[in-house]
């Protein structure tokens, strides 16, 4: 059978989208590039925000017009509305979230016992999820209660995977080629907290010690989770120098209503300490613009501290109400057209200091990991890839250099972009 995989939103679902490529490989299927070859569809949904959920509707039923006779969605939109979910055209199962890890068996009517974990090849999945690095998932679930968010209504409590299942899971992706393990999970930085007296830092020593892993990176981090002797696991230089660190707002009434266990003064201190480790450490975050009750003062609070931290990048989301949430039923709600105004005038100030970040290292080498192949031309291959700090880099290749690591010169930064050559 020939099946088709997509995925909207984050890297975790990037992840299990992965996982089940595996699985329907081991049973022997085939992974197809389009929707319009497959025997079967499966998507996995996000409904972090009214664009993520719209955009997973959309997604069916593009799907479902390329003719896919049976769709199988899964995800945070499909968890929180089954009903409209099954409603869509084609879709003839609905998983929710808690069942997810059993999809594949379930769909094929197999035992879960029957599938052996392949190797996870590094050949990618069709289509336009080709990644190079492997995702790993780590942790599910998530015990805060920011206002604003639905996932831990479509995720449940926090849960870690045992340290031996991520050690196995680690060392058959680099057996299959992996250059760069990405660790996942809803909440990361809670990994360990069900498991005793564990903590992250305990993981990322472990695989640092484990196993051979060249490149190990951590995907979001929630602030308060993490200290400044953290921030010493960076002596290993096998952990790459990036850490993404969601801000949300920089005012502190805001991040009150919120319920974010951070402030604006110890979100400076932790980023302080990350950089006296690491000077030329990339600090990305994520923002949201227009939250219910934000002030005109709390506003500018936001804009003032995100210039100030000079971040190297983020993202800037404009508020919209999820049901369920203690924020959709805040007074105050702001109007769309000032959210997104403030939108874009948070996006340009992350721009500003992202492009001065990336400044910094013109005329400096520095590894990259090619990820992917974007044209050939009259001079080569052009890949795209990235540097240990996070550095999207382009440049040209006289053969495909996919899943390859090359030291690179880099000589000019455009559009977000820097541009290189090769040392070879």
């Amino acid at each position: 059978m020939k099946i088709f995989l997509d995925t909207i939103g984050c890297r975790l679902n990037q992840a299990e989208i992965e996982s089940m490529s595996r699985q329907f490989r081991a049973a022997g299927h085939e992974i197809v590039a389009a929707a319009e070859h497959a025997d079967m569809a499966v998507v996995n949904t996000c409904a972090v925000t009214t664009q993520a959920a719209s955009d997973s509707r959309g997604k069916i039923r593009t799907i479902a017009r390329a003719g896919v006779n049976e769709i199988v969605a899964t995800g945070c939109w499909t968890s929180i509305q089954p009903n409209e979910a099954a409603a869509l055209p084609n879709v003839r199962h609905v998983v929710a979230n808690d069942k997810k890890d059993l999809l594949v068996p379930e769909v094929l009517g197999l035992p879960m016992e029957s599938f052996e974990k392949e190797p996870m090849d590094r050949i990618p999945i069709p289509g336009l999820h080709r990644r190079t690095r492997a995702f790993i998932k780590v942790q599910d679930g998530c015990d805060n209660k920011c206002t604003f968010c639905v996932t831990t209504i479509a995720r449940g409590e926090g849960r870690s995977r045992p340290l031996g299942d991520v050690i196995a899971d680690v060392n058959a992706a680099l057996a299959g080629g992996s250059k760069e393990i990405v660790l996942t999970g809803v909440h990361l930085g809670s990994w360990g907290q069900d498991l005793g007296a564990q903590h992250l830092r305990d993981l990322v020593h472990a695989l640092l010690r484990e196993t051979d892993v060249k490149r190990l990176r951590l995907s979001s981090l929630e602030p308060w989770d993490l200290d400044a002797d953290f921030f010493s696991l960076w002596n290993d230089k096998r952990l790459m120098p990036h850490l993404h660190l969601p801000l949300q707002s920089g005012s502190d009434s805001t991040l009150k209503r919120m319920a974010r266990k951070t402030t604006p003064d110890s979100f400076r201190g932790l980023v302080q300490a990350a950089r006296s480790i690491m000077p030329d450490v990339a600090i990305t975050t994520d923002l949201i613009a227009g939250f219910p009750g934000e002030t005109d003062e709390e506003f500018s609070e936001t804009l003032n501290f995100v210039r100030e931290m000079n971040f190297s990048g983020g993202h800037v989301f404009t508020y919209s109400p999820r049901p369920g949430t203690g924020a959709a039923r805040m007074k105050g709600q702001i109007k769309l057209e000032v959210g997104k105004r403030r939108n874009r005038i948070l996006q340009a100030a992350i721009e500003e200091s992202a492009t001065s970040y990336r400044e910094k290292f013109i005329g400096q080498t520095m590894s990259v990991l090619w990820e992917s192949t974007t044209e050939y031309g009259e001079y080569g291959w052009r890949m795209e890839g990235w540097t240990g700090n996070y550095l999207r880099v382009s440049a040209i290749a006289a053969s495909p250099r996919w899943n390859e690591v090359d030291d690179v010169m880099l000589l000019a930064a455009t559009d977000g972009l820097v541009q290189g050559d090769i040392l070879l």
